[in-house]
């Protein structure tokens, strides 16, 4: 009897589908990463590669692929061969004591690199060259120095973790060593102790101590929402929108094509960082499973402060910001328009004497304008309220919906305000513009997150509102040929 074919699935790529806990990397991706390296690398017996974030130990693990196959030549012998890559060419930062032993068994074969069943017999100790120390935070006025973690919430005991990663807390034990490769998918962010399950990113800080220690290679995914905004992200951004060793970006607005069990806000990338060649950057757009456009071109456009992540947008920017007009941004108000919290309850539902219409989250009420602390002017105003927080920075599915604020109302913090205007037909006229495809696409540029703060309205022109717009009347003014067009067209949902 014929036994039937049986699936054997690679244990990490299973990992990788598990859990949001840690984003495992799959192979399939680890090897596109690796991809992008001179293979020549692979080749040579001196080349050294580090992974400052071992999860699965799947880069250590391609990565050992490669060199067995490009080392044959010149260590025919295996047992020498693998001693040798194993012992001096890879090695690995844990970000926990789990995922230390995890990257062990996918590395060596066993758990203990000194062990019966490990594939390089030279190790001594059971860590081989995959590390993990407990490390504790260095707090300063209730915040860690290196990784700003809240003291209240990570200053724990042995039987916890506490999220202070070896390669960002004791940079001092690294400064020694010379690698010329690093590659990993760093810890994305952590729970800073804010309200409404607030956290603040981890991964920026990553990339910029790897490039402190100069490799000459450096390659890692993160998420994207660099490009644009990232809370403390700001320096980071312009860091590396000024850095022409930048060569290579592959763009994700998907996170599951790359991550297929885990949702990451803005999608994700990885890059090449090329210590020795400055230039442009190549810009890899990947969408369904496939590269829609390849573009080399600077990081930093002339008039902007962030990442355009569009190749074919670039033209139509330059277009609208070359007639340098006011930004819509000017007449959207910033966070908490009317000083009142997004938990602000403090209102009734019927109306009472000297009290203002209050639009909260997902409730109406009246509250006394005594309790109201700013922007009192623009309460007897015509105005538009918007969600602050829309979608999931998907350029084709966040619409905007604005709703008329008649005069005599307010709003938490749940809602931006734009405007205010004289009348109620100036009021319609600014929804016929932000109904626009011309408008979301510009919006899209900047707002790749939920976050629809006033700083995402920033390429988008302000308009006179004594009359409505549509796509067709923006298009011609703007001098946007059919090219263009179709594209603007192609990335906007219709409306519902």
């Amino acid at each position: 009897m014929m036994r039937p074919n049986l699936y054997n699935p690679d244990v990490l790529t299973c990992l990788a589908n598990l859990s949001n806990d840690e984003v495992f990397t799959p192979p399939q991706l680890a090897n596109q990463m690796l991809d992008m390296l001179p293979q020549e690398l692979f080749e040579r017996k001196e080349t050294t590669f580090l992974d400052p974030c071992c999860k699965s130990g799947v880069f250590l693990r391609e990565i050992a692929k490669r060199l067995i196959k490009g080392l044959e030549q010149e260590i025919p012998d295996l047992q020498e061969r693998l001693n040798h890559i194993y012992t001096k060419q890879l090695f690995g930062i844990a970000i926990t004591e789990l995922t230390a032993l995890l990257s062990r068994r996918s590395t060596y074969c066993s758990k203990f690199a000194n062990g019966k069943y490990s594939v390089c017999s030279d190790f001594n100790g059971i860590d081989g060259n995959i590390w993990f120390k407990r490390i504790q935070h260095t707090w300063e006025n209730g915040r860690c120095r290196y990784c700003g973690a809240s003291q209240s919430e990570y200053d724990r005991d042995e039987s916890l973790e506490t999220h202070a990663y070896q390669f960002i807390h004791n940079p001092k034990e690294l400064k020694k060593m010379k690698f010329d490769v690093i590659v990993g998918n760093p810890p994305y962010q952590l729970s800073d102790g804010g309200a409404q399950a607030s956290a603040s990113p981890l991964y920026h800080l990553f990339v910029q101590q790897s490039k402190k220690l100069n490799p000459r290679y450096l390659t890692m995914i993160i998420p994207a929402r660099w490009y644009a905004g990232g809370k403390g992200l700001d320096e980071f951004r312009d860091e590396m929108l000024h850095d022409n060793r930048l060569r290579v970006i592959h763009d994700f607005f998907d996170a599951s094509e790359c991550f297929p069990s885990v949702e990451i806000k803005g999608g994700v990338c990885y890059f090449l960082w090329d210590r020795d060649n400055k230039g442009l950057c190549k810009v890899h757009t990947h969408e369904k499973g496939k590269i829609t456009s390849i573009a080399e071109r600077p990081l930093l456009e002339k008039d902007t402060d962030i990442f355009i992540r569009y190749n074919e947008a670039i033209s139509i920017l330059h277009k609208v910001l070359s007639k340098e007009e006011t930004s819509f941004s000017s007449i959207v108000s910033s966070r908490k328009p009317f000083g009142l919290p997004t938990n602000f309850v403090d209102y009734k539902t019927t109306y009472f004497d000297g009290s203002v219409k209050i639009y909260a989250n997902k409730n109406q009420g009246y509250v006394d304008l005594s309790k109201i602390e700013k922007n009192r002017g623009l309460i007897k105003k015509y105005k538009l309220f918007i969600p602050k927080a829309i979608g999931s920075g998907d350029i084709r599915t966040d619409r905007l919906k604005p709703m008329i604020a008649e005069p005599n109302t307010c709003c938490t913090e749940t809602y931006v305000v734009i405007g205010p205007f004289e009348y109620l037909a100036q009021t319609k006229n600014a929804i016929s513009y932000i109904e626009t495809n011309f408008f979301h696409f510009l919006l899209g540029l900047r707002k790749i997150t939920q976050d629809t703060t006033a700083k995402v309205y920033q390429f988008v022109p302000l308009q006179d509102f004594n009359e409505p717009w549509t796509d067709e009347k923006l298009y011609k003014k703007y001098g946007l040929n059919q090219e263009e067009i179709d594209f603007i067209e192609s990335m906007i949902r219709p409306m519902e």
